[in-house]
C-alpha cells in the first residue's frame, strides 16, 4: 500500500488537480467558503483519476480511492500551509 501512496503523492496530474482545486477555492471563497469545496474536490479527484485510467487496474478500486483521499488531503494540506504562509507575508 505504501508503494501506491507513493505514486500517488507524486503523480503531477493529481498534484495539478490539487493546486487548481485550491486556487479555483480561494477565488469563490466569499460566496462558497473553503472547507465544503475543498472537502468535495479531494473527494471528487480521488474518484475520478481510479475510474478513468489504468493505474489502478492492480489494485482494488475502493483501495485505490481510500489512499487517494489520503494523498489528495495531503497534498492540499501542503498547498494550504503554502498559502497561508503567502497571506501571512503579504499583511
Amino acid at each position: 500500500m505504501a508503494d501506491i501512496l507513493v505514486s500517488q503523492l507524486t503523480d503531477p496530474f493529481r498534484i495539478g488537480m490539487m493546486f487548481f482545486l485550491l486556487v479555483t477555492a480561494i477565488r469563490t471563497r466569499d460566496t462558497m467558503g473553503m472547507k465544503a469545496p475543498l472537502a468535495m474536490g479531494v473527494v471528487f479527484v480521488a474518484i475520478l483519476l481510479p475510474m478513468t485510467t489504468a493505474a489502478s487496474a492492480e489494485v482494488a478500486r475502493f483501495t485505490s480511492i481510500g489512499l487517494g483521499i489520503v494523498s489528495n488531503a495531503l497534498i492540499l494540506g501542503v498547498f494550504l500551509v503554502g498559502w497561508f504562509f503567502w497571506e501571512k507575508q503579504k499583511r
